[in-house]
């Protein structure tokens, strides 16, 4: 494995790190992230990324673990091992450690997705409760412990305010005494650690104390009087035990840490391990990189690949393949057309999946682990060590050949540059073949026509160009391979304006060979440009069609679901309707036996006209179940052109029936309406005006508001079914209906009355010969119901 700090630097790996030490939550990680290494063991390479990519899953759908401000322990450990007496920062540290394992086993076990490979690191931190409890329990801040970390501690913090009150007490009686007047200020402070006053140097014979300073004037001197001496020697003692007590918690709690050590190092490890992956997640979402897939044959294959260091809005996927039907490729084309950045992407690529990074590409795009990677890219020439260009190359090109093997990827920028053409040109060649003997993956930037040849002319090795657009003097950076590039000298001299004759003379000094040699490639150009245009048509034609077989589906499964959810409901009334009419003659059943039983006792009559009264509610009820009748509502829009009066024809909505206002509407806003035979009433909302015809004024003919028979009609039905009704019933119902089918325009309507005894039949053939609005009726033909119906001509 040969992955070296220079050629890290030289593919600028090394920024990659930054980047992901930018996206680390701890030091920890952050220290990883700056001295990660590849590696040349697939095992290895496989598990990376494939933490790498569950940490990029956990934070889709969980969101980043919290990890807090976690710091190294081990040291701190190791001294609490040795008996020591750690300090407050440290006993805090530990416990951000505590809390910070705590959090991250809770955040990969509570709500947990899926199975990670991250699991296990989840599953070794090794929290402790207690310990996290008592250390943030016994110390709020690194210069503050809490009266809780002991009960003495309390105790003893309790006579020290005691004391301290007793003492100010003291002192502000002198303050506020007869002593006022000798004291430079009326304070009370500290000096030794023990209360004094300000005296005035001149009065100082006036109290009775112990002098502790003086001021730097000489003209205050500090006192602390005779009657408070005894509480500061108290209160003294009280400190010194305060210390004492406070170096007794820390020992104790030293000793707890020492006690936890080495999970306290493992729990360390293992946040620090799960911080890293997480910053590799972070990296790839904020480069939008996908995990590549891992070869085990010596290929490189990346679909739309970004460079990561080039901003998102200016670099240009390309795509790149070396390895499967040639193992070298040679890429041509004009300076600064992108040919050292397709070298370095390929390489930095290949370290970034060797550490464990996902890569900014296309999910498609796969590539294998290789052992070494040797690059000799970029001029190196020093004054100081007597190097050119050329033999800043040949040095590097030397260590290369010196350590290729069958696993190493070889990156050659400009091979045999810097020298003279043919010479270097040969040389190139030779470098080449040596690289491929090696069993090698290659690929090379040049200039040398030479170079282009061999590719065309040799097995294995395939020719690749930059493309560049002559017409605006500007790179595509789109790597084409398969056709060698040109260096476009004498187009691009010319559109920056070096004169016709000029160039017209070089063109005289290119031998014949290098002539056709260039034309070939612009042939070799066209063919691909018209190429590249037929399948761009064709990849529309494609899209176009899968859209349509796509719609296509979408409205066949829309259909297909909505038949059967319409079969659905089909199955379901029909069940309906056979539930009612099982339930509607057992209940005749029983009715009939309910009357037998009253004939036996002598009361037929009366039992029969309640049976048939319960018979027709049963079917009515069942009726309305299976058929619900929906009740039209008003229209909110709509308003009365003018106020309603008696005999004012108006539409009744809910019940959408014609009728006659027969009284104005009450305060209520009431109103009582006639419909046919039928008197009702109902609020105003629920009437619509009648207007009268419309008159012609001038040879004008008005328009009417609205086409009353066409609106309120539109739900209307060619037959009325009458099954089980007596005779009075249903005319009442037939004449209704009658009324509304002359409104609706109907010519021909079927009352359905069933075979039967014909007793309904004969009452409302009684009516009908009687009705104005009939012209004629007759019994059902076969197809129309037979005799059970009767069809009805309306004039």
């Amino acid at each position: 494995m040969n992955f070296t700090e220079k050629t890290c630097t030289t593919l600028e790996f090394d920024k990659i790190r930054a980047l992901l030490a930018d996206c680390a939550p701890t030091e920890g990680s952050r220290s990883l992230a700056l001295r990660l290494v590849p590696s040349g063991d697939m095992t290895e390479v496989l598990r990376r990324l494939r933490r790498t990519s569950d940490a990029r899953r956990l934070a889709d759908v969980k969101g980043m673990p919290s990890f807090g401000n976690v710091s190294d322990v081990g040291e701190a450990c190791e001294r609490a091992c040795k008996g020591a007496m750690l300090s407050t920062r440290e006993l805090l540290e530990v416990g951000r450690l505590l809390r910070s394992a705590r959090t991250i086993l809770e955040y990969g076990k509570v709500n947990k997705p899926f199975d990670t490979s991250l699991d296990e690191l989840f599953l070794r931190l090794l929290p402790n409760r207690h310990l996290e409890d008592r250390i943030f329990r016994s110390i709020l801040s690194e210069d503050m412990i809490a009266d809780e970390a002991s009960r003495e501690l309390a105790d003893i913090r309790r006579k020290i305010r005691d004391t301290n009150n007793r003492i100010k007490e003291t002192l502000q009686h002198y303050i506020s005494g007869s002593y006022a007047r000798i004291l430079q200020e009326n304070i009370v402070t500290l000096r030794g650690g023990r209360y004094v006053l300000p005296v005035k140097a001149e009065c100082k014979n006036e109290m009775k104390g112990l002098i502790h300073d003086t001021s730097s004037s000489g003209a205050t001197i500090f006192v602390e009087p005779m009657a408070v001496v005894d509480a500061n020697n108290e209160l003294r003692m009280l400190q010194s035990k305060e210390e004492h007590e406070i170096e007794r918690i820390l020992f104790e709690l030293s000793s707890e840490v020492s006690a936890a050590a080495e999970s306290l190092r493992l729990d360390y490890y293992n946040i620090t391990q799960l911080a890293f992956y997480f910053s590799c997640a972070e990296l790839s979402l904020r480069m939008r990189a996908v995990e590549p897939r891992i070869s085990g044959r010596k290929t490189v294959s990346l679909k739309r690949a970004r460079h990561p260091l080039i901003p998102a809005d200016r670099v240009v996927p390309t795509d790149i393949r070396v390895g499967e039907e040639y193992d070298t490729l040679i890429i041509t084309g004009p300076n600064t057309g992108g040919k050292t950045v397709t070298l370095k992407t390929v390489g930095l690529f290949a370290l970034m999946t060797q550490s464990g990074l996902h890569i900014p590409a296309d999910a498609e795009s796969e590539i294998c682990v290789f052992d070494k990677v040797l690059v000799d890219i970029g001029d190196e020439q020093s004054i100081e060590q007597s190097l050119s260009t050329f033999s800043s190359h040949m040095v590097n090109i030397v260590r290369v050949l010196g350590e290729v093997d069958s696993g190493s990827l070889c990156l050659f920028d400009e091979l045999g540059a810097g020298t003279d053409p043919v010479e270097g040109a040969a040389l190139a060649v030779a470098v080449i073949e040596e690289v491929r003997a090696a069993g090698a993956v290659c690929l090379a930037t040049t200039h040398y026509t030479e170079l282009k040849t061999f590719a065309l002319d040799t097995e294995g090795v395939q020719n690749a160009s930059c493309e560049f657009d002559v017409s605006t003097l500007k790179p595509t950076y789109r790597l084409i391979i398969g056709t060698p590039g040109k260096s476009n000298a004498f187009a691009i001299s010319q559109k920056l304006g070096l004169c016709e004759e000029v160039i017209a003379r070089a063109r005289a000094y290119l031998n014949s060979d290098h002539t056709r040699f260039e034309e070939v490639i612009e042939q070799l150009e066209a063919t691909r440009l018209e190429a590249e245009r037929t399948r761009d048509e064709a990849m529309e034609l494609k899209a176009q069609y899968e859209r349509m077989r796509a719609d296509a589906e979408k409205e066949i499964k829309s259909r297909f679901f909505e038949t059967e959810r319409q079969i659905a409901a089909d199955k379901k009334k029909a069940k309906e309707m056979l539930d009612s009419a099982r339930l509607s003659s057992e209940f005749v059943f029983a009715q009939l036996e309910k009357a037998k039983r009253a004939e036996e006792a002598g009361r037929l009559a009366e039992e029969l006209e309640n049976a048939r009264r319960a018979v027709r509610k049963t079917i009515r009820e069942s009726d309305d179940a299976i058929n619900p009748v929906e009740e039209k509502k008003s229209d909110e829009k709509y308003v009365l052109p003018r106020d309603l009066k008696c005999g004012d024809r108006v539409y009744i909505v809910n019940i959408d029936k014609e009728g006659v206002l027969l009284e104005t509407p009450d305060k209520s806003g009431s109103v009582l309406v006639q419909a046919g035979i039928l008197k009702t009433r109902t609020k105003i909302s629920n009437l619509q005006l009648i207007e009268e015809k419309p008159h012609v004024i001038s040879g004008k003919q008005k328009k009417p508001a609205s086409d009353f028979h066409a609106k309120v009609n539109r739900d209307f039905r060619d037959e009325i079914d009458l099954r089980g009704l007596l005779g009075d019933e249903g005319w009442l119902e037939v004449d209704k209906y009658l009324d509304a089918a002359v409104l609706a325009n109907f010519t021909h309507v079927r009352l359905i009355h069933g075979k039967g005894t014909g007793a309904l039949k004969n009452a409302l053939w009684q009516h009908l010969k009687h009705d104005r609005r009939v012209a004629s009726f007759r019994l059902g033909t076969y197809g129309e119901g037979d005799g059970g119906v009767t069809v009805v001509e309306l004039k």
